[in-house]
């Protein structure tokens, strides 16, 4: 069995991309909400706050990789859930092709022979290869980051303030007596609705989350708000407090080393360069940590295809990170290195993909009320939360509308390969029709593909789902079944009840299957009684003996009562 990670590990995974943020939040928070735009990060640590439990009531019900995409497919339809997981991966690419093109730039600001853009291409080569070594080995390197990049804001706060306090508040009081254009409501609106990019990197924790020791996952969450409540609106006051607003919206690009070159001199400007390479760089290990836990869990639901599942020596699903590579590389070459269109990727997407995740803890509350988790989000925190994530969506739209533009020429192909998988089935009957249509009697060539395309069909609609039910009635039965039909393109189902010794199943239940076999005669029901008791051997063994894979499997969702813990059964998915 792999190493789990720890509280620190996972955190610094993570936090690397959050905690990132501040080298330019600040000052976009300040170029929008001027002297207000601590408030405005304040307000951001405060939505974010209601999302710590948000994530935490979801991610503790169900406690599987795959993040939004993961909130709803065990809540609703799959093609929903799919549309999370494609705004997912076009978050992680645009951060870690982003991240990867600022971090060589900040090294190059320290050590100008630096070329950006091979070096930038090489950064990505880095990290895939350290998560193809090993998420445990990924760690000790996001660690060090990590820890090198809080000693560096602590000190840098800590020299900003004692230059503050020795130089005297004018600077300060000047800016806070500066006229606001507009009103404040509107430079406060604008300025949490830039701020908000200061919590990307929050959502990636839950897509790692089988990786994490037990009770660790809540931690990184708390940990995450911390460092953001606590560093991004004391970088904006000190700001503020040390240099003229016309000064900071000059030197937005690299803020912290002017900082540091104002307060302790060259050397605390190398430092924060140097901090800044770093971090943004952990900032790229944890999009390639992240978009691989969410795109095996894809691969294994069929959403992607399943040779990404390969594996090597060291059980890391390899072929996912070299995809992801090409891609992020892919849109280096395509950009030329030019990269503001896909900040407006990165922003969207991850704005949408927190929306997403809002309404996942909805449908969870809604539909499967019964699931047992650790805490609970009110329904006014999730709809504030909500609420707040889509006006700094709509916010960010009104500032830049050309990143709507840019969002689509993204998201477009991306849905396209998710949905072509998805309905895969439906474009090989689509084929097999256009085939009899068009082709001649004699020819050997569409004869061929004639036999391929059945063959392949026959493959997709010949796979065999497994439902374990505990004495359900028809209509929970029939519930199955309708989401059977609308979300896989099986033609064959086990309908499986596990019976201790001396138990039978209800009377009714087999006259209830018979009569579900003729309401849906294109899926065979199959019903069979297995002894023994229902849990994760039980579930291992089956999957064995039928090569079935778990992921395969489904039950309804259990009470309170439940002896096991979801995550103990696999990827066993919940659907009822």
């Amino acid at each position: 069995m792999s190493k789990k990670l720890n509280q620190l590990e996972a955190t610094a995974i993570c936090g690397n991309d959050i905690s990132s943020s501040c080298l330019y939040v600040s000052a976009l928070a300040i170029f929008y909400a001027g002297q207000y735009a601590w408030i405005s990060l304040l307000m951001v640590a405060g939505v974010l706050f209601l999302f710590r439990k948000i994530y935490g009531e979801v991610v503790g019900a169900l406690p599987l990789n795959g993040g939004a995409y993961n909130a709803l497919l065990n809540t609703t339809k799959k093609s929903t859930a799919s549309v999370a997981a494609a705004l997912t991966v076009l978050s992680y690419m645009a951060t870690a092709v982003l991240s990867a093109s600022e971090a060589v730039k900040y090294a190059h600001s320290v050590w100008n022979v630096i070329p950006v853009f091979p070096v930038t291409i090489g950064l990505l080569l880095l990290f895939m290869g350290l998560v193809i070594i090993g998420i445990g080995e990924s760690s000790k390197v996001a660690v060090f980051i990590f820890l090198f990049h809080l000693f560096s804001l602590t000190l840098l706060c800590s020299f900003c303030l004692y230059f503050l306090f020795s130089h005297g508040f004018e600077t300060l009081i000047a800016n806070f007596n500066m006229p606001v254009g507009g009103s404040i409501t509107m430079a406060l609106f604008f300025g949490f609705s830039a701020a908000m990019l200061g919590i990307s990197g929050f959502e990636s924790s839950a897509n790692y989350v089988e990786e994490q020791k037990a009770g660790v996952f809540p931690k990184t969450l708390r940990n995450m708000w911390i460092v953001v409540s606590v560093f991004n609106p004391l970088i904006a006051f000190l700001a503020l407090g040390l240099l003229p607003q016309e000064v900071v919206n000059n030197n937005q690009d690299a803020l912290l080393s002017f900082l540091g070159e104002t307060s302790g001199g060259h050397w605390l400007s190398i430092l924060v360069g140097i901090d800044a390479a770093l971090v943004l760089s952990g900032a790229v290990l944890t999009s390639f940590v992240g978009v691989g836990g969410l795109m095996e869990r894809m691969a294994l639901d069929r959403v992607l295809p399943s040779f990404l599942l390969i594996r090597n020596k060291n059980k890391s699903p390899y072929l996912i990170f070299v995809l992801f590579f090409a891609l992020c590389t892919s849109i280096l070459l395509v950009t030329h290195g030019d990269l503001p269109s896909l900040a407006g990727v990165y922003t969207i997407a991850f704005l949408s993909v927190m929306v997403l995740f809002g309404v996942g803890n909805l449908l969870l509350k809604i539909n499967r009320k019964q699931l047992p988790r650790p805490e609970r989000a009110s329904y006014l925190a999730v709809f504030i939360a909500i609420a707040a994530v889509i006006s700094a969506l709509l916010g960010n739209i009104f500032l830049n509308p050309e990143f709507l533009i840019t969002f689509f020429e993204y998201l477009v192909p991306t849905l396209f390969v998710v949905y072509f998988m998805l309905y895969h089935h439906y474009i090989l009957k689509a084929a097999l029709r256009f085939i009899d249509f068009i082709a001649p009697d004699d020819s050997k060539f569409f004869r061929s593909w004639n036999r391929i395309t059945k063959n392949k069909l026959q493959e997709l609609t010949g796979k065999q789902f497994v439902f374990f039910t505990n004495n359900d009635n028809v209509e929970t039965l029939n519930r199955v079944m309708q989401y059977i039909k609308h979300n896989e393109p099986t033609k064959r189902l086990k309908i499986v009840a596990i019976l201790a010794e001396g138990m039978k199943v209800a009377n009714n239940l087999k006259s209830d299957i018979d009569v579900l076999d003729r309401a849906y005669p294109e899926i065979k029901i199959q019903f069979l009684e297995e002894q023994g008791k229902f849990g994760p051997e039980k579930i291992k063994e089956l999957s064995k003996r039928w090569n079935i894979p778990v992921n395969f499997m489904f039950i309804g969702a259990p009470g309170e009562d439940f002896p096991y813990k979801i995550q103990q059964l696999g990827e066993v998915r919940v659907i009822i």
